[in-house]
């Protein structure tokens, strides 16, 4: 899977349900590091020159590098792709809402076949070295990019401070440069009033909850990101080992409301994902909001053992797929919103019941 297959595919490799751990509350995992090259200004100050010695520089590192993870990822720069097809890099997580603005040439992506390894390239910070997997899977990831970021510092020089660690363009990365995260799906405990007070907590322990893309973007359907918040002060391993306890406190905390609805609930909970199932089945319009709260009871269902047929690989992959941009790639034009609740009511069906 190259980059042209990672743009017209629906599917990446961090919607395998089947191929992480925990994940029946547990979408995915991710880690990422912030470098920044020495004695080259953050990228907010670059130029077209500047830029693309970078790009060259981190391009003639994976090419020199013995490490064949490293070696094989795929570049593209931004000018060779459309508007569209950086939303739709964005929407499978594989670059920022922010970097997916820019179509400069000193600007781009390197990236594995399936997307489980990757380099942003002169984002908010020279380079952000990301590893995403299926399930609850922090040490895994956390090894895939340290792998990834020995290998580079073999070639490049990064800008580090004895005393405060990695520098980094925003502050709040200073130290590690590391942000590790975990999507969840919560429906258990959002029914039952849990999250806030929760995740309130959770912020007491220099964690933070976000949506689906990150910082500034809303929660739908009940998929919550946890990440750390704190950088400076911790090494790689306590960040991983901290967010890891809470997670997996939280899964345990969503299983035993799962099994108490299932209990106290059986018919209310039993009628919630057969409404969810009948409307997704049979909707010939269905807003992007609603597709999410509905496809978050069908995930209920699927990981209850309640509905057998749909495989929650497809829900996963759904949560990508009904976004804008794949709507109107899959559409091959653009489309007004009232089209896009039209042809995402149809990408809903072709997914979940394909065969």
């Amino acid at each position: 899977m190259g980059i042209d297959s990672l743009l017209y595919s629906t599917h990446v490799g961090w919607m395998d349900s089947s191929a992480g751990p925990e994940t029946d509350v547990a979408i995915s995992s991710r880690v990422r590091l912030a470098r920044n090259l020495d004695a080259v200004p953050f990228p907010h100050l670059l130029n077209e020159q500047t830029g693309k010695k970078v790009i060259d520089l981190v391009k003639q590192a994976c090419s020199q590098s013995e490490y064949e993870p490293l070696r094989s990822l795929q570049g593209v720069t931004f000018d060779q792709l459309s508007e569209l097809d950086r939303q739709i890099l964005m929407e499978k997580h594989l670059i920022s809402p922010q970097h997916a603005h820019f179509n400069d040439s000193y600007r781009g992506l390197l990236v594995n076949e399936d997307g489980s390894r990757s380099i942003m390239i002169n984002e908010e910070d020279h380079l952000r070295i990301q590893g995403l997997l299926p399930g609850f899977d922090l040490e895994k990831c956390n090894d895939a990019v340290q792998m990834l970021d020995d290998e580079l510092e073999k070639v490049l020089t990064y800008a580090f401070d004895g005393y405060r660690g990695y520098l980094t363009a925003c502050p709040t990365n200073v130290g590690t440069g590391m942000r590790a995260s975990v999507m969840l799906h919560l429906p258990g405990m959002a029914m039952t009033a849990q999250t806030n007070r929760i995740f309130h907590n959770i912020g007491q322990l220099g964690m933070t909850v976000r949506g689906l893309y990150g910082e500034g973007t809303e929660i739908l359907g009940n998929f919550y990101q946890l990440s750390n918040q704190v950088t400076l002060g911790l090494s790689e391993e306590e960040i991983c080992h901290n967010l890891t306890l809470v997670t997996r406190q939280i899964i345990e905390q969503e299983r035993r409301v799962r099994d108490s609805l299932q209990k106290g609930m059986a018919y209310q909970l039993q009628d919630r994902i057969g409404r969810a199932y009948g409307l997704l089945s049979h909707a010939g319009i269905i807003s992007s909001n609603e597709a999410l709260t509905l496809l978050s009871d069908l995930r209920l269902g699927v990981d209850l053992g309640l509905i057998t047929h749909i495989q929650a690989t497809a829900i996963n992959e759904l949560i990508v797929a009904i976004r804008p941009a794949h709507l109107q790639k899959r559409a091959g034009q653009e489309m007004d919103a009232f089209q896009r609740d039209i042809k995402r009511a149809e990408v809903i069906k072709d997914i979940l019941f394909r065969k």
